[in-house]
């Protein structure tokens, strides 16, 4: 461990032995500090502002010592320290002046690391990080700040230790110098590819343009060199605007490219131009007319045009892997271009993906060699897999033996390693392995922000919310416009109770797309949490029965039953249920649900059981195909409690918890245990439900109830749990304030 005191030469020379001396005393009187002495285990190099200490009795004593120090220097805010840990070999040397001495690399980069820092900083090689990484206590509060260049050029990787107590959490001064000198040498190589114009008479073909544009994205971001918006952020904006200094500056780029598509029979003719519009210049153009078996080549035509405009530097593997043609077959291409378009549209809605599906498989069954489709094709499937469409093993399967194509036939593509990646986290629940295959990803994909992004949901899944939170906003740096990526950030905020956070990101997604139903009732149900029923029901207004946002319905749902207007809550889920046209049975099995909560509330116990029933057969027979199902088996615990079947009722609930433990799933896993006091309440189990929101107050998750998770607000308003209102213990659950 290396030690100095940051501004030393700039005190005076009283203030300096002062200090000096100060700091002597505070080491010298740390406990690792006396027992590594004790042993014999301790070497020691003095220097003129600091020092250095040679730990050998464990890989923890210095990190140990560094934190004692740390907590003991609180007390002496004047003391500006800063600290860097290795672990490497050390050497006892005798001196010129025939002293013993110290030498070797452990030294020299315990104080190259320090130099990274500033006052408070405890700064780790990302060796001694990783050894740390074996010791649970550590894990939370070492932070990867990334590569530090130091004294003659030397890379080091850098990890800064803190947390509440000891350390620094700001970022150092050199990490900011070279993270600005980054940014202004990737600016001038940022691009945004604006939404192509489809000039094609028939507007069907809408498809092929926008397949186009994301395949030039495609390429590009496959460019380390280049720094790419993402599409999510570009689609918004129309094809030639004439505005591009503006869009340019709202994305953070320097450079657009805009084009046309226009397909008439078998001919295809692409127009792009690249521009920098910071100063309005035409940097690149070029008109491409090509028959339709053809057309593979272009994009990456295009994108290489680009890089060389931009003198981007292209490595050994961009350059052979831009020119590879994904397939011989204008259908197949034509079947994985209408997949890309349906990826891009809303894949929360339910119909949605398995438009994807049924694209992607169309062009595998054209072209079995289509390894891009295979990817595709195998991360359509584990989405409709984790989204709870579909759990059956079929559906598992189908996404497995689509991988395993892909990875026969481009077995190192970053397509195949992304569907891989995928698959581990969404159908296998392997974080660890799913982390590990991303991490390869982003070193592929470098300005893609689809790597951040799930990093954001694995780390939100695994209970880092905090961290979930850090991978959103890398993501939207690269991604700013991104409507996804802002209401996952805002979603983590609301299970956190962070809600004036996430009232922010919601409204940034509201100036993206004004008035959209799901955002504004998703921003309402931050509102209810937070007890303000009237400004919920003044984003509610325009929600009703045919309302193609399910979230959207069932927000306006929970604000009439928190307002406990129960008949008018009925009438809403009875006409839903009578003309509503679902996207899945699953959607439709909730509402049924939720009338048959709503009538028992309401007092119509004949009428709930009616439904609860008709629910029970639906939901049983899915189950029977679907039995992992955890939101099945959630609904089936509901429906049994309506009935008056307690056993079955906690049962199912249980069981939904078992399928969906919090140990694996620190989002779902609370929301089962949340189903489970609702059916323990409807059942007469009141304190078991009072102990399991006790526990839930106290815990972040993301609820099946609500939006976020339960508030004392919400179980001060919501009729769900006016059967525990008589306990002081719930009472007093009502009255707590938000943590």
């Amino acid at each position: 461990m290396f030690i100095d005191i940051v501004g030393y030469s700039k005190l005076l020379i009283t203030q300096q032995s002062e200090q000096l001396d100060t700091l002597r005393k505070i080491v010298r009187a740390t406990q690792q500090f006396r027992a590594a002495e004790a042993e014999g285990k301790l070497l020691r190099l003095p220097t003129g502002d600091g020092g250095a200490l040679v730990f050998r009795n464990s890989p923890e004593a210095p990190v140990l010592c560094a934190v004692e120090i740390s907590k003991e220097l609180k007390k002496y805010p004047e003391l500006r320290v800063r600290m860097g840990i290795h672990s490497g070999p050390v050497n006892e040397i005798t001196d010129l002046n025939e002293q013993a001495n110290i030498a070797g690399a452990g030294i020299n980069i315990a104080q190259r690391v320090m130099d990274c820092g500033d006052a408070g900083h405890i700064l780790l090689t990302k060796h001694v990080a990783e050894d740390l990484q074996h010791y649970p206590r550590w894990q939370p509060h070492l932070h990867e700040l990334g590569e530090c260049e130091t004294k003659h050029g030397a890379v080091i990787s850098v990890v800064n230790l803190y947390d509440d107590e000891v350390g620094n959490p700001q970022l150092p001064e050199k990490f900011k110098e070279a993270q600005q000198e980054r940014a202004a040498k990737a600016l001038a190589k940022s691009i945004a590819v604006l939404p192509f114009e489809n000039l094609s008479r028939d507007p069907d073909n809408a498809y092929f343009a926008q397949g186009i544009q994301q395949e030039i994205l495609t390429r590009l971001t496959s460019i380390a060199d280049l720094r790419v918006i993402s599409r999510t952020s570009t689609q918004q904006y129309q094809s030639k605007p004439g505005n591009l200094s503006e869009i340019a500056k709202q994305l953070g780029v320097t450079n657009i490219l805009e084009g046309s598509v226009q397909k008439v029979a078998d001919q295809v003719r692409v127009n792009a131009q690249l521009i920098n519009a910071q100063i309005d210049s035409h940097l690149w153009a070029e008109t491409y007319d090509r028959k339709l078996t053809d057309i593979f080549g272009v994009e990456s035509e295009i994108a290489k045009g680009i890089a060389e405009s931009l003198q981007a530097k292209l490595t050994g593997r961009e350059e052979q892997a831009l020119p590879v043609k994904p397939t011989n077959n204008p259908d197949t291409y034509d079947a994985y271009l209408r997949g890309l378009a349906f990826e891009a549209r809303n894949m929360r809605s339910f119909d949605v993906p398995m438009e994807a599906v049924d694209s992607y498989e169309r062009a595998v069954q054209l072209d079995p060699n289509f390894a891009l489709a295979w990817a595709r094709l195998s991360g359509a499937h584990a989405y409709v897999y984790t989204i709870s469409l579909d759990t059956s093993a079929a559906r598992r399967d189908a996404a497995r033996k689509a991988l395993e194509n892909a990875q026969k036939l481009a077995p190192n593509s970053p397509e195949t390693l992304l569907a891989l990646g995928y698959y581990q986290y969404r159908v296998l629940r392997d974080y660890g392995l799913a982390k590990s295959t991303f991490a390869l990803v982003s070193k592929m994909l470098p300005s893609s922000s689809e790597v951040p992004k799930v990093l954001g949901y694995i780390a939100r899944r695994e209970g880092h919310w905090d961290r979930s939170i850090a991978y959103f906003e890398q993501a939207l740096a690269l991604d700013p416009l991104n409507v996804e990526l802002l209401v996952e950030a805002a979603w983590t905020h609301t299970g956190l109770r962070q809600f004036p956070a996430a009232l922010k990101l919601y409204d940034r997604t509201l100036d993206i797309t004004p008035n959209d139903p799901a955002r504004m009732a998703e921003k309402a149900g931050i509102y209810q949490a937070d007890g303000n029923l009237q400004e919920a029901a003044k984003l509610l207004s325009e929600t009703n029965a045919q309302t193609v946002s399910g979230i959207a319905f069932l927000i306006k749902m929970t604000e009439f039953r928190l307002e406990r207007n129960l008949g008018e809550a009925i009438r809403l889920l009875q006409a839903r249920l009578a003309k509503f046209c679902y996207a899945s049975e699953i959607e439709k099995i909730n509402n049924q649900i939720w009338l048959a909560l709503t009538q028992r509330l309401n007092g119509d116990t004949a009428g709930a059981n009616v439904t609860a029933a008709q629910a029970r057969c639906v939901v049983e027979s899915l189950c029977k195909n679907q039995p992992g199902n955890a939101v099945l088996v959630a609904g089936l615990s509901l429906a049994n409690a309506v009935l008056g079947d307690k056993e079955l009722a906690l049962k199912e609930a249980e069981r939904a918890i078992a399928l969906s433990p919090s140990i694996k799933d620190q989002v779902r896993g609370p929301a089962c245990e949340e189903i489970l006091a609702l059916v323990e309440t409807m059942v007469g189990e009141n304190s078991r439900a009072i102990s399991t929101l006790t526990r839930l107050l106290q815990t972040p998750y993301s609820s099946w109830l609500y939006i976020g998770a339960v508030t004392a607000s919400l179980l001060r308003l919501d009729p769900l749990w006016d059967p525990l209102r008589g306990d002081p213990a719930f009472q007093k659950l009502c009255e707590e304030k938000q943590p």
